[in-house]
């Protein structure tokens, strides 16, 4: 009776072994013919590894693997949950020894992979983060947004180095050449006098539709639920809606048709497309507080699943000639499609015979952008040191807030399946930032941000006390998180005295 209990038990490990095995080799194949669709955009020898796992992981995702984890992890093997830097060594290992414990007879067939082929995506991952980031203490580098008002504040942008800024982020929508001069020459003054190395991003701005005029009858800020908008080319018009805007992509009310979602100032108003004119398009608002919303002018304006235009803008065009002068990182606001790379590439070629010294930072904040996510990776660490930004603001309005916290985390796996470093953005620790106020969601979600190689902190009056939070935070959580595998150290918390 035990011998044939034994019996059924290897017969389904042998099972087992089965499905695992032509998964295996399903990943394989089906990842070798996606890869040799990169094949031709991949200059860089250095990534040609990490674009094949790439390829696999995203071969290897298209399967439902839930059935199969089930049964793995009563065996004691891995249930495949953490292979995203070890596509096929990870497979292969549990291979080797689920082969050995169903006492399978080609087991000598399936050979554990070597130690440093398990390792090599984590050694590339933190090389490129080295890269880019430039070597830090800290697993998690912290970049800090600078206002203009800090242009005449060198004591305090060299408080930010040496409270521990790694990255310093210039926005080039914002202020001009000669206060970014005067930023960046503070912080390579402070990085000379304190010792601690700070790289400096500079964030082209990209065709962000901003609000350049509002016209709102009786002479109030205020729109409420129900009230319609005109979006127009123009302000002069005759028509007697709540409010007339305009924005800073003409003509782009072309593009939307009737039921088309626009949502304005990090999603604080909601409106669909109601109804079209030669000017202009009527939007019926149904989301806003209850008490109204100020519609204002400078507030960006998204408009979900629309190709608002080239991610290079003509401003951009103009300031590349600054930024490559200046600038230790690049930032590519609202890429949308791999194409767009080849649009970065001819400008830098123009500029600079040596582009592909030149760090990227691919900032994702379109829903466009999210699915040509894996050609927007090949294409760009292909020729360049990349970096991913999950600028969850306009992603979060873009794909909806329901939405984010998973759509997030697939940006991580993809990433880390590349070897690319992530950079969490947008709204991290904001109230205590801003008003010096602490709240429980934003310290959860910043301790959730240890998974990625870099944070993003926004600027404000108490971002000095965000930062030293920050750093206390993740010498904690290193301790117990690393990617997506726990840490298990001692715990002391009930250790009594």
């Amino acid at each position: 009776m035990l011998a044939e209990k034994e019996d059924i038990i290897i017969r389904q490990q042998r099972d087992l072994l089965k499905r695992l095995i032509w998964l295996r080799n399903q990943v394989e194949c089906e990842g070798s013919e996606r890869f040799k669709k990169w094949e031709s955009w991949i200059e860089r020898e250095d990534f040609i590894e990490s674009a094949k796992n790439l390829a696999h992981y995203l071969a290897l995702r298209k399967h439902d693997l839930r059935v199969l984890q089930k049964e793995l992890s009563p065996l004691g093997l891995s249930s495949l949950g953490r292979l995203e830097s070890k596509v096929l060594p990870a497979l292969d290992a549990v291979i080797a020894s689920l082969a050995k414990i169903s006492q399978s007879p080609k087991s000598k067939k399936f050979p554990h992979p070597a130690p440093e082929t398990i390792q090599l995506g984590k050694k590339l991952l933190k090389k490129r983060c080295n890269e880019i980031f430039g070597k830090s203490s800290s697993q998690t580098r912290i970049m800090v947004t600078l206002s203009g008002d800090s242009a005449s504040e060198p004591e305090f942008i060299e408080s930010l180095v040496s409270r521990g800024m790694d990255v310093a982020r210039i926005n080039c929508a914002h202020d001009n050449r000669y206060i970014w001069n005067e930023l960046i020459r503070h912080v390579r003054d402070a990085s000379a006098k304190t010792g601690n190395k700070c790289r400096i991003m500079m964030d082209l701005a990209g065709p962000k539709a901003r609000i350049t005029g509002v016209h709102i009858q009786e002479n109030h800020r205020r729109v409420f639920t129900n009230d319609v908008i005109l979006l127009a080319d123009t302000p002069e018009c005759d028509y007697k809606t709540q409010a007339i805007i305009t924005v800073s992509i003409p003509q782009i009310f072309r593009k939307l048709n009737k039921g088309t979602e626009v949502w304005i100032d990090d999603g604080k108003i909601g409106a669909r497309v109601e109804e079209q004119s030669d000017t202009g398009c009527f939007l019926r608002v149904f989301h806003a507080a209850p008490k109204g919303t100020k519609l204002g002018e400078s507030k960006g304006i998204n408009f979900p699943g629309i190709e608002i235009g080239s991610a290079l803008s003509e401003a951009d065009l103009t300031n590349l000639d600054f930024v490559i002068d200046h600038a230790d990182l690049i930032g590519y606001s609202f890429i949308q499609k791999a194409a767009d790379l080849d649009t970065l590439e001819a400008e830098l070629l123009k500029r600079f015979d040596k582009t592909a010294a030149i760090p990227i930072v691919a900032k994702i904040e379109t829903e466009l952008a999210v699915q040509n996510l894996p050609e927007i990776i090949v294409r760009a660490a292909g020729r360049h040191p990349l970096a991913i930004m999950i600028a969850r603001g306009d992603l979060a309005v873009e794909i909806g807030y329901e939405r984010l916290a998973e759509i997030q985390e697939e940006i991580m796996w993809l990433a880390e399946a590349a070897h690319i470093p992530v950079i969490w953005a947008t709204q991290v620790l904001e109230r205590l930032v801003k008003k010096g106020v602490r709240s429980r969601a934003e310290i959860t979600d910043a301790a959730m941000s240890v998974r990625a190689e870099c944070v993003m902190l926004n600027k404000g009056a108490y971002v000095l006390e965000a930062i030293e939070m920050l750093r206390d935070l993740y010498k904690r959580m290193h301790q117990h998180q690393e990617k997506k595998s726990p840490q298990l150290r001692a715990l002391k918390s009930w250790t009594s005295v």
